[in-house]
């Protein structure tokens, strides 16, 4: 079934739209995007990194188009920010508005009613039938950080429990509870304390054959860690409902049930990091729903505005309001031109088509994807739900897995016009996270280009290091 995406002409307010198709009409990166690279080397600090060293002009639909006039297929959305597209005319007359009124008076010291608005908009649609409260953030890693510092104040208690594989953002406190040490931890140690690791079932599943054995063990060594460590002691349990940064890892059924009654046994607060999977990037608003569970408190970031800086923590009442006034907020949390821009995200999401169309993206991708699971020996796996899928590539004999493969693939996609991402703890999975608008057209451009650089790139690069010819 094709996309229901949205006609250009409603999709932008600019007077000429951006051409929806892909386009490389110079080397990548091409001279203009090499020229303005060179003086970001001069001013910017090297510790960012790139992706793609490639200067973006104008996006749309599903388009990147660059200062030099070639034309991305966008398989990145800004690593799932701008589902709703770069140019909805929803945010845009949203944000247009409210820039004409002010821009800022910081929430703490006047209030605006749009704050109340995305606050109530959240209230309702996160998961969970009890009463709700919401603080708004700036990043993902605010609203992560202000997730503990709530459940810290509501229970009493300090620890953290966290799961391999986890990442949850690049702040000190959120540093320790990402898994993945390079680049995100290595050299900025030490770390806060009173934050604990276990294991998932996924991350046990190379040790069994048995998926269902996996996951007792996994759910085993939680209560393990939480008798040993003593119950009275956590705080907060806290789980992406498919891990992002670590391989976009989809649970095995019934393990987050199971950790949400472990949680709720021993007073621990569970908190869902829904910063990646969450605003309709799974098909659902949120992909806990698939899971049947609600989290004590639930955070939200990334797709929630539209491209503007905006997060979110939606919780229970009791625990929300636990925390003594002004232990909360933040010069830019909630700016009013990031929540008129989360109203604009909402009003696109009240026809439905956006979440019909992430449903549709997974059909085809994996239409087109999955018989390379047949065909190429090192691709180990597809997966994922909605519009967040992944790839991962390991070594067909070991397992191990195929960074090098990973990257080459990348890098292949990139010069043919595709944007594609590298994840997984062991950098071995290329994600796929289209905007919701994105065109079908266009999507099964894009998905034949990243099926050819697979084949491609797997005949060049096998488990042997030696070219097939």
């Amino acid at each position: 079934m094709p996309l229901r995406t949205v006609t250009l002409e409603s999709m932008t307010t600019s007077a000429v739209p951006l051409v929806q198709a892909r386009h490389v009409g110079t080397a990548i990166p091409g001279p203009r995007s090499k020229a303005l690279h060179a003086q970001r080397a001069d001013q910017v600090s090297s510790g960012f990194g790139v992706t793609l060293p490639v200067f973006i002009d104008r996006a749309e639909g599903g388009i990147l188009q660059d200062v030099d006039g070639n034309r991305f297929i966008d398989f990145a959305s800004g690593i799932a920010v701008t589902s709703v597209g770069a140019t909805h005319p929803m945010v845009q007359a949203r944000v247009a508005e409210q820039l004409g009124k002010f821009t800022h008076t910081c929430y703490m010291v006047t209030e605006y009613d749009s704050f109340t608005k995305v606050a109530a908009w959240l209230n309702k649609h996160v998961p969970g039938n009890f009463d709700k409260r919401t603080a708004l953030f700036s990043t993902g890693a605010e609203a992560v950080e202000n997730a503990i510092k709530i459940a810290r104040a509501a229970t009493g208690r300090n620890k953290v429990l966290v799961f391999e594989d986890a990442y949850h953002g690049r702040s000190l406190l959120t540093m320790a509870m990402t898994a993945k040490e390079n680049p995100y931890k290595m050299n900025f140690g030490p770390f806060p304390g009173e934050v604990l690791r276990a294991a998932t079932s996924t991350s046990l599943q190379s040790k069994t054959t048995d998926p269902g054995e996996a996951t007792a063990e996994a759910l085993m060594q939680v209560e393990r860690l939480i008798t040993a460590q003593g119950s009275d002691g956590f705080a907060a349990m806290v789980i992406e409902p498919i891990q992002g940064e670590g391989g976009f890892i989809v649970p095995a059924p019934g393990f987050l049930a199971a950790l949400r009654e472990i949680a709720t046994r021993n007073g621990i607060v569970f908190v869902v990091d829904e910063i990646q999977s969450g605003m309709g990037r799974t098909g659902k608003l949120f992909a806990s729903e698939y899971e049947g569970i609600a989290g004590d408190i639930t955070l939200t970031a990334k797709a929630l505005a539209g491209g503007l800086p905006l997060s979110a923590v939606t919780g229970r009442t009791e625990l929300m309001n636990a925390v003594h006034a002004g232990g909360l907020g933040g010069t830019y949390a909630g700016n009013p031109l990031a929540c008129a821009a989360a109203l604009g995200v909402f009003d696109a999401f009240e026809d439905g088509i956006l979440l019909e169309n992430a449903r549709t993206i997974e059909v085809t991708t994996r239409e087109m994807l999955e018989p390379l699971l047949k065909e190429v020996d090192a691709v180990g796996d597809i997966r994922g739900r909605g519009a967040m899928l992944a790839l991962e590539f390991v070594d067909p004999t070991t397992k191990m897995p195929r960074p090098d493969l990973a990257a080459a693939i990348n890098a292949h996609c990139h010069q043919q016009g595709v944007l594609t991402l590298v994840c997984g703890t062991n950098g071995n999975v290329i994600r796929l996270l289209p905007p919701l608008v994105i065109a079908h057209g266009l999507l099964l451009d894009g998905l034949a280009v990243l099926r050819d650089a697979i084949v491609a790139e797997s005949r060049i690069l096998p488990s042997t290091g030696v070219t097939i010819l």
